[in-house]
């Protein structure tokens, strides 16, 4: 199935979640945390500006980028959870 956000919306892929910790301590599922990075799948067409025009967005498919924790409505698409999010929800880009 094709998705595409409207507006300022961005469709979001969370990255995995820890297994271990660094000291190699194995978590189960109840102790992981919701990762903060998540790949950026497909982006809207832009905020509508007073003048009529759309604004460019500062993010791109395939980037990286890291998110509030709680940030975002979370759907699922083909057996696939993704975010929904407005580009303003966004923390920072990485890489």
């Amino acid at each position: 199935m094709k998705v595409r956000p409207l507006g300022d919306k961005i469709l979001v892929k969370r990255l995995e979640a820890e297994e271990k910790t660094a000291s190699g301590i194995f978590l189960p599922e109840s102790a992981k945390e919701k990762p903060q990075q998540a790949t950026v799948i497909a982006v809207g067409d832009g905020k509508l500006l007073k003048n009529g025009e759309r604004a460019s967005f500062s993010v791109k498919v395939g980037d990286t980028i890291i998110l509030n924790k709680w940030g975002g409505t979370e759907v699922k698409i083909d057996g696939e959870e993704y975010m929904v999010m407005a580009e303003d929800e966004v923390l920072a880009t990485v890489g």
